[in-house]
């Protein structure tokens, strides 16, 4: 009975201190040539896709571009894995760069190998994509929400992790109280961060939709709905009082005012509606100073 102990011991000792079975080996695999903690080159289908990936959108036609760079030039900067054990890899980060090889039609691409358990795996995974900055909004606020939600991380923690400010990651989280229809037009960049940001202040969900139906049929401007926001925000915002909205003046009408006005001696306000039609205002306080003005115009 001791032999067979003494024999199962020592087999599952050499099985441990196998590189190809060992998840948390740093010893070499392969001839040495795939250690943890190192750059190595690994066969595609050695590699799993990361399913804590935050990105959810692939641009087809960039991954395109990018497969012709990679087929060109190969791949410049290593994508990163964790060892699984049996000679197979999860990817960490760079799933980009890993679908573009797979396009570009090659076997093999360069990783930079670490050992990483699943919340470390989580937390690098998002903390990097949030780094380069290739989210759209509605994927940044989900990576911090999940950050906080699976990786228990503090707004402080995170703030340190990414590079970010405290009130940048509050901005981002805020977004998410937003209805889904919203979240899916800034997904799609039907609407901005600002645009959003200026909708989140509508408490009214009714109010809050309409104004953003009209901000998208109408191209509103960011300025456009946070003065709507502040004049209808608090109200019943309908098709009566969206007729009542007052046009934002732009930079060139702003710049004719200002320039009648030094010209006149006298305040002038130039209003535009959206269709084009509009009116100048001229302030005086009497008789004599109106005669100045007209005198000026002619």
């Amino acid at each position: 009975m001791a032999e067979k102990k003494r024999a199962l011991g020592k087999g599952l000792s050499a099985l441990l201190k196998n590189p190809d079975t060992d998840i948390t080996s740093a010893e070499s695999i392969e001839n040495s040539t795939k250690i943890v903690g190192s750059i190595s080159e690994l066969p595609l289908d050695k590699i799993e896709v990361n399913p804590f990936q935050p990105r959810t959108d692939f641009d087809e036609d960039a991954l395109q571009e990018l497969a012709i760079s990679i087929k060109e030039l190969g791949v410049i900067q290593p994508i990163t894995v964790r060892k699984l054990g049996y000679d197979m890899f999860q990817l960490i980060s760079g799933e980009r760069r890993f679908r573009a090889t797979q396009i570009a039609g090659l076997n093999s691409i360069p990783v930079y190998i670490r050992i990483a358990n699943d919340q470390e795996m989580l937390e690098m995974a998002l903390v990097e994509n949030i780094q380069r900055e290739q989210l759209n909004p509605v994927e940044v606020a989900l990576s911090y929400q999940r950050l906080i939600d699976e990786c228990k991380l503090t707004q402080e923690k995170m703030s340190e992790r990414v590079g970010k400010k405290r009130s940048t990651i509050t901005n981002y989280l805020r977004l998410l109280k937003l209805p889904a229809e919203i979240l899916s037009a800034l997904k799609k960049e039907d609407i901005s961060m600002g645009h959003a940001r200026a909708l989140i202040n509508v408490n009214n969900t009714e109010t809050q939709m309409n104004i953003f139906r009209d901000a998208v049929s109408n191209k509103f401007t960011v300025r456009e709905i946070e003065q709507i926001v502040k004049d209808f925000g608090n109200t019943n915002y309908t098709k009566t009082s969206r007729n009542r909205t007052k046009s934002i003046p732009t930079f060139e009408h702003q710049k004719i005012s200002n320039d009648l006005s030094h010209c006149l001696g006298k305040e002038v306000k130039l209003k535009v509606l959206k269709s084009g039609k509009g009116k100048v205002e001229i302030k005086f306080n009497s008789d004599e100073e109106l005669d100045e003005i007209i005198k000026k115009i002619n």
